[in-house]
Parts: C-alpha cells; sequence; structure tokens
C-alpha cells in the first residue's frame, strides 16, 4: 500500500499559502475482512485494502470538498475545493478556536484482527451456523462479521497533523423461526475495539439466541396499553441513542426551529436522578477516539445533568453558530464524505437501585429487553423489543411476543421513575445519518423504569 505519511507531508506543504480561511485534509488506509452466511449456506469471505483521502476548504462561510482514491495530482484537488468554496461562500468563516495539535495515537490493541487468517476466522463462524441449524423450525439465518484495521492522517492549515490507528470487529446474526403463517425473529449482536476473542466462547449466546426465535412462536401477545416497563440496558441504551440522542445532534437543532425552542439549555426534561451522556473519551469502546474528524479532542459531553438540559453535540462549525464550546463530535464513516455531527458513547449513568428491588413493586408490567427495530419522528418514537416477559407481583414471569414501545421522548424521560446500578454498554450497533453509515459507536443504559408507558398489543 502506499506511503500516505509521505504524501501528507506534500498536503501539508502544499496547504501553506493556499487562499482560502481554514483548509484540511485526510489521507486513510484500511484493511478489512467479512465473512457472510445466509442459512446454512456461506455466502461471501474475503479481504479488501484501500487508499484514499479528501481536502475541505472554507472560503467566506462555503465549504468547498472533494474525496480522491488516487494518491496523484493532490494540488488540482486542492485547488478544486477551494474553487468550490468560493462558489459557496457569501458570508463570513466562523469555526470555534481548536488549538492546533500534532499527535500519534496508536491502535492500543496487541494484535491486529484482520491479520487473523480467514480460516480460523470461517471455523468459528461454521461451528456457530451449526448450532443454529440444529435448532428444529428453523426457517432461515443470517451471520455477519466484520473487521477493519484503519490508519488515518489528518492535516490542517492551522498546523494540526494527526495520526490515529484504530480497529474494529463486529458480528451480528439473526434466526428466524416458522410455523404455519407465524414468523417470530431473535437477534445477536456485538463489537468490540479491534478484540477478535469478544466473539469468542459465543456458542451458548448462539444457541441460546436461536432457540428464543422458536420459543417465542407459541409465545402470547398482550393486551396493548398502558404499563409500567423495565427496559433491559440494551434497549435502554437504544432508546436514548435514537429517541433522545439524535435530537441533542447541534447541527439538526440549529437548522430545526421548532427543536430549537424544545431543546433550551436549562429546560427541565427529567427526574434529578437522570443524567444522559455522550463521551468518546471512555476507553476501549467502538465509538471512541482521541481527536475527532476535525482534529478536536474527544470530550465527555453531559447532555442531561440532574435532570436538565445542560449540553449538545458539536462541529466546530455548530458550535461557533450556537456560541457553544466545541464537544469534539465532527465524525465521518469515511473519507469519501465530509465530517458531520455525530454521536460516539451515549448512554444514561447508573443510579443505585437493584434491578430485583426495581421490579418489586410492580403487581402487573412488562420487561422489554433487546431490539430489533424502530423509527422516530422529531420527539415521537417506536421501538420494537427483541424479547419482552410479564412482569407479576414483582416476579418475571412468562415470556410473550415483543412488544412495541411508543410514545414522546420528553413525557418517556419525565416518566423514567428508577435507575438501575448496573450500567452496561451495547457494542453491536452502528449508526446510520444522511448518507453515513454504519458509523462505529456504542450505547447503553442501567436498566430503568417507565411508568405509564404505551406499549402495542392486542
Amino acid at each position: 500500500m502506499p506511503d500516505i505519511e509521505a504524501v501528507a507531508q506534500q498536503l501539508a506543504d502544499a496547504i501553506k499559502g493556499q487562499n482560502a480561511d481554514y483548509i484540511e485534509a485526510h489521507l486513510v488506509q484500511v484493511r478489512a475482512s467479512q465473512i457472510s452466511y445466509r442459512g446454512k449456506k456461506l455466502e461471501s469471505i474475503g479481504r479488501s485494502s484501500s487508499t484514499g483521502g479528501n481536502i475541505r476548504a472554507l472560503v467566506r462561510g462555503g465549504w468547498g470538498f472533494t474525496s480522491f482514491n488516487s494518491l496523484d495530482e493532490l494540488s488540482g484537488r486542492m485547488e478544486l475545493a477551494i474553487r468550490q468554496a468560493r462558489l459557496a461562500g457569501t458570508g463570513e468563516s466562523r469555526l470555534a478556536p481548536v488549538a492546533p495539535v500534532v499527535d500519534t495515537v496508536p491502535t492500543g490493541i496487541d494484535s491486529n484482527p484482520v491479520d487473523i487468517p480467514l480460516k480460523q476466522k470461517k471455523q468459528l463462524l461454521d461451528e456457530y451456523n451449526e448450532i443454529i441449524w440444529r435448532t428444529p423450525k428453523l426457517q432461515t439465518s443470517v451471520i455477519g462479521y466484520g473487521d477493519s484495521i484503519k490508519k488515518s492522517i489528518f492535516l490542517s492549515s492551522a498546523g494540526s497533523y494527526i495520526e490515529q490507528e484504530r480497529a474494529d470487529v463486529i458480528f451480528r446474526l439473526t434466526a428466524v423461526a416458522t410455523s404455519g403463517n407465524e414468523v417470530q425473529q431473535a437477534n445477536l449482536s456485538l463489537g468490540s475495539r479491534g478484540d477478535f476473542g469478544a466473539i469468542r466462547h459465543l456458542h451458548e449466546d448462539v444457541a441460546q439466541t436461536a432457540k428464543r426465535a422458536v420459543e417465542l412462536l407459541s409465545a402470547p401477545q398482550i393486551k396493548g396499553g398502558e404499563y409500567t416497563v423495565v427496559l433491559d440496558p440494551v434497549l435502554a441504551g437504544v432508546f436514548v441513542h435514537e429517541a433522545f440522542g439524535h435530537l441533542s445532534e447541534a447541527d439538526f437543532v440549529y437548522e430545526n426551529e421548532k427543536l430549537r425552542r424544545i431543546m433550551t439549555l436549562g429546560k427541565k426534561f427529567g427526574s434529578k436522578k437522570l443524567n444522559i451522556v455522550d463521551s468518546a473519551a471512555e476507553p476501549g469502546l467502538r465509538g471512541s477516539y482521541r481527536y475527532d474528524d476535525e482534529g478536536v479532542p474527544a470530550s465527555k459531553t453531559y447532555l442531561i445533568r440532574e435532570g436538565k438540559l445542560v449540553g449538545r453535540l458539536h462541529s466546530r462549525e455548530t458550535a461557533a453558530k450556537m456560541n457553544e464550546p466545541p464537544s469534539g463530535n465532527a465524525r465521518a464513516v469515511s473519507y469519501r464524505y465530509p465530517p458531520i455531527v455525530r454521536m460516539t458513547n451515549t448512554y444514561i449513568e447508573p443510579g443505585s437501585i437493584s434491578f430485583d428491588d426495581m421490579i418489586a413493586d410492580i403487581k402487573e408490567g412488562i420487561y422489554a429487553k433487546n431490539w430489533y427495530g424502530g423509527t422516530t419522528s422529531m420527539e415521537m418514537f417506536t421501538f420494537s423489543a427483541g424479547e419482552a416477559y410479564m412482569i407479576r407481583n414483582g416476579q418475571i414471569a412468562e415470556l410473550v411476543r415483543p412488544v412495541v414501545l411508543t410514545g414522546n421522548v420528553f413525557t418517556t424521560l419525565k416518566n423514567i421513575d428508577a435507575i438501575g446500578n448496573d450500567l452496561e454498554m451495547n457494542q453491536g450497533g452502528g449508526c446510520g445519518k444522511g448518507e453515513q453509515s454504519p458509523l462505529p459507536v456504542s450505547n447503553g443504559s442501567p436498566h430503568i423504569r417507565i411508568r405509564r408507558c404505551l406499549v402495542g398489543g392486542r
């Protein structure tokens, strides 16, 4: 693969003296492998590598952007980005001030998952696929595995030069069971910052996932209505990411007058026990990094603190427009795209109550776990739990069909009346926004209890 360090030095020299308010460039090298199964058959297997980059220029408040997968004639690419910016610019260039950084950030892992032989990875996934198909009434299944190692270099006209390496591993499984006209599914997903060991020894989890898909065929469906609902850390983490986290992305807030009125800093959204955080500074999580794609250091940002809205997620541009500090949340899914405001690791901080105490006074309620779908529209949400149980007289009772939870996110936040002491982070997700998907993130929560939650059913 080409020597991107030498090219980066040439770009750093070429940026000097250009007629633009600001210029930044990314150079990226990626090596990856992937394996997928559909049903009993291996669908695809292979390795890939790519080298490319982009240049972004700012002139009079207008951006120009060009991406490339050839490292030749980059001076022409820079001129193109500047010309585009001049055409777009009609005002003033404003970016929140950030000190230039020169730094090198290694992967922080002992072994590269991409270097593990494909044969060895396939052997493990073959074992999992064989376990799935021991289960009767299974109609089909899907297994997807991917890993990557990415080296990126960021440089800017302000003097930043940052080399970062990161590794990623992702594993997802869906088992689908049928009986007559009935169809049910169960899912398993997890990932890591490059540790292949995270997906070893999942044999029992895989067996339980396939078994649960079959068990759901005969599970009863609940009667729809309002219930006290307890969410497990996976579903609660998805809720806080999808229903609230996206509303905290400052580009969305700035461009939407209605949302600006709703998302006023200092406004009360929950009890004093409620704290919601987005933090790229947490070690070892899939959404973590040292610097974002604008060279801004990672930070821990409280979105809600003691029930009040206290912060939001920013790029340098949105921070300047809203006169708020940059948070280091400008991210791009690949070099083909410019960075936009994105979440990292989003979670509800733990409280003090145990799970047993949380359900102890529930006469009739629902325990909802995992998830496999959902939609949001402004402050309204609808999520499908992947697994659900009745709670009766303070005890977990029978398995029921997966439930659909719906409501207004702000009303739901106020109805959270208990937060567990058992924070867990789910690393099996990927976030989508605009055309950029899936971006590595994680989300999490302790168990939480929501009063008066609307649940769909019969």
